[in-house]
């Protein structure tokens, strides 16, 4: 028991300090949420506009249903985004601050390090993404009754687990490459931008496509919020359901990877002198 309150307090440690950070670096957190926000009501009005581009007429609910789906779409990619650099920043803000080797001979384990980090990454990307969706909402009027909000929020805090296990592997690009690293996470995020499906169906791309589409988390978390937003699918419904179970398998089997194989990659840090703030 004593073990577990001492890992649980080691937990809330490290969720507390970033959440010092955070505090610490304010202006940037207003930087990104408004980037984010100005991205995903520049993304929405093709919705709006799809009438003008296609020169086909559309009632209103079909304009309103086309704008929620990129609606959704953009929101997915902002809590993806919050969520993936919540967990590369770790290695970035710790080189950044100057403590990483003291982190990593701190006698908490990796694991431990890892959850708390990453449950505050999940907190903080829920509220991002609740924030971008109440505004652009009010921005184009759109019509949330349908909504079942249960599935939305169920959607999202399960898709975290999976979104974390990529970013804890993605997360070895920084502690390798000092310079660079956080860059080249980047494309980690960028792949699973173009195969999720976030601004179109995963039918219209090519079959290889479809076939990392089925890998990526964000394509199970999408379509599930879309079913709730769109269809307002109940948490105990087929569409809520169907993309629930993968979602899960994902989580399990990536976590623990991402964790072995940062282990791995931190040993051969610590053996190759890369820890250093410089070079």
């Amino acid at each position: 028991m004593s073990s577990m309150v001492h890992q649980g307090r080691a937990i809330y440690a490290f969720f507390e300090r970033n959440w010092y950070l955070t505090k610490r670096y304010w202006t940037w957190e207003l930087v990104w949420l408004s980037y984010n926000i100005v991205n995903a009501i520049s993304v929405s009005f093709i919705g709006v506009a799809a009438q003008r581009f296609t020169g086909s007429s559309l009632s209103p609910k079909q304009v309103q249903d086309l704008t929620l789906v990129l609606v959704i779409g953009t929101s997915v990619w902002t809590y993806l985004s919050v969520t993936f650099d919540g967990v590369t920043d770790i290695i970035n803000m710790e080189r950044w601050e100057g403590t990483i080797e003291y982190t990593f001979m701190a006698p908490i384990s990796r694991f431990v390090h890892m959850v708390g980090s990453c449950v505050y990454a999940v907190v903080h990307g829920l509220l991002f993404t609740i924030l971008q969706l109440l505004i652009i909402a009010l921005f184009f009027h759109l019509d949330l009754s349908h909504t079942d909000y249960l599935s939305v929020f169920f959607m999202l805090l399960l898709g975290s687990a999976s979104f974390i296990g990529f970013g804890i592997g993605a997360a070895i690009l920084p502690l390798l490459y000092t310079e660079k690293g956080m860059q080249m996470s980047f494309i980690v995020r960028a792949v699973i931008l173009l195969v999720s499906g976030v601004y179109y169906p995963v039918s219209v791309m090519p079959g290889w496509m479809q076939v990392l589409a089925g890998i990526s988390p964000g394509t199970y978390v999408i379509q599930g919020m879309r079913a709730a937003m769109l269809n307002g699918a109940p948490i105990w419904s087929a569409a809520i359901w169907s993309n629930t179970w993968p979602l899960i398998i994902t989580g399990v089997v990536s976590i623990p990877l991402g964790v072995y194989l940062f282990g791995i990659a931190e040993r051969y840090a610590k053996r190759t002198g890369k820890l250093k703030r410089n070079g």
